[in-house]
């Protein structure tokens, strides 16, 4: 027997089930510490941490043909359900507001912990936008940076394809269907392909059908699991784009090849730059500008798996975990009462990114509690 088809397993796909507001079953988990005891602790609570009458009528009553076709999923091999409330959901989401209370895995969860880019753009790339989108995600592939993806025509399927000839490349790919279909269909053959060399993630059980307002969704995925976002090719209106800002919202770093000011695919890239992105010409940028990040992840991993690190071992009580200065600036501006970043750029006198990404490792360090945007020592 699957060992996710326990009883609290059971009610984290309820929760995935109701479908609606992530932050209101992002905060009933939270609330209650497992899924089991938010479930039980019935409509009054369910109404008080923001639920919809639509979302308590699903608790109650989930679908009972989406909840039996989700029931069989799980119990095949390799496949699984992380809630929030478990350790081995990837920490770079869990930072996130707009974080998913239960996430549908594919393959391998532990690739959902890789540190690993996002390589998004066009649907329909120019030759050479094709041919950059292979060569950026091979490069990054063989430095150990996995390629994260949404399984898309275009720049999408070619960063994945790419990182998959890689030997022992690691691409993951998240969607924006139910994981028993795949869209667009002609990549099916792909996502099988992924699943068995890394992951491919959805926040929507199986059953769910592709719909327009769930592409944008899946993009806060994409950007919230990777260190930094690579466009390349990309229109003034896409989703792409839409990555792309929410990434730098993230704190995240952004990257974008520029190109041909006759090339219309090109106009999004320009766009980031002039707004702040990262002007890339060949992948070691990107490398360079994600290494530190990436080692921060690969350290807490190891603490996490009980690897033995300097940062594991307990500080005493309310001293500053790191010795750089700007970490005991940080350190200094948080207390025990959840600090929103506005009050902690004020503070600390830090900008949003150095905040978002510090944040990051001392949450990942065990030193930070993160809740619903707002930080705290961890007690």
């Amino acid at each position: 027997m699957n060992p996710l088809l326990t009883d609290d397993a059971d009610a984290v796909l309820r929760l995935a089930l109701a479908g609606g507001s992530v932050p209101s079953r992002r905060r009933l988990l939270e609330q209650h510490g497992d899924a089991g005891r938010a479930l039980r602790a019935g409509p009054m609570a369910w109404r008080a941490a923001g639920c919809s009458p639509g979302q308590c009528s699903r608790l109650a009553a989930p679908d009972p043909a989406l909840l039996a076709r989700a029931q069989a999923w799980l119990a095949e091999p390799d496949h699984h359900l992380l809630s929030i409330t478990s350790e081995d959901y990837p920490v770079l989401l869990r930072h996130q507001p707009e974080a998913p209370p239960g996430l549908f895995v594919q393959g391998d969860p532990a690739a959902l912990w890789h540190p690993g880019v996002a390589v998004v753009g066009s649907r329909t790339p120019s030759p050479s936008g094709a041919e950059l989108a292979a060569e950026f995600a091979g490069a990054l592939a063989r430095s150990g940076l996995s390629v994260i993806s949404g399984l898309a025509a275009g720049v999408d399927a070619r960063a994945h394809d790419a990182a998959l000839r890689v030997p022992e490349g690691v691409t993951v790919a998240v969607v924006a269907t139910g994981l028993d279909q795949t869209y667009p269909p002609a990549h099916a053959k792909l996502q099988s392909r992924i699943a068995a060399r890394a992951a491919v993630v959805s926040e929507y059980p199986p059953g769910i059908a592709p719909k327009a307002h769930q592409f944008p969704a899946r993009n806060r995925l994409i950007a919230g699991l990777a260190l930094g976002t690579l466009v390349i090719e990309a229109a003034h209106r896409s989703g792409a784009l839409i990555t792309a800002r929410l990434a730098a919202e993230a704190g995240r770093e952004v990257f974008a090849v520029p190109g041909s000011v006759r090339n219309p695919r090109a106009r999004g890239c320009h766009r980031l730059i002039r707004e702040g992105a990262q002007l890339v010409e060949h992948p070691d940028e990107v490398i360079a500008g994600l290494t530190a990040l990436a080692g921060s992840l690969g350290q807490a991993l190891r603490s996490r798996l009980g690897a033995p690190t300097e940062q594991a071992r307990p500080a005493p009580r309310g001293a500053p975990p790191f010795s750089d200065p700007d970490y005991q600036r940080l350190w200094q501006a948080l207390d025990d009462n959840p600090t929103g970043m506005d009050s902690l750029i004020q503070r600390s006198g830090l900008t949003t990114a150095q905040l978002s990404a510090m944040l990051l490792i001392m949450e990942l360090d065990g030193k930070v509690v993160s809740h619903y945007g707002h930080y705290c020592r961890k007690p």
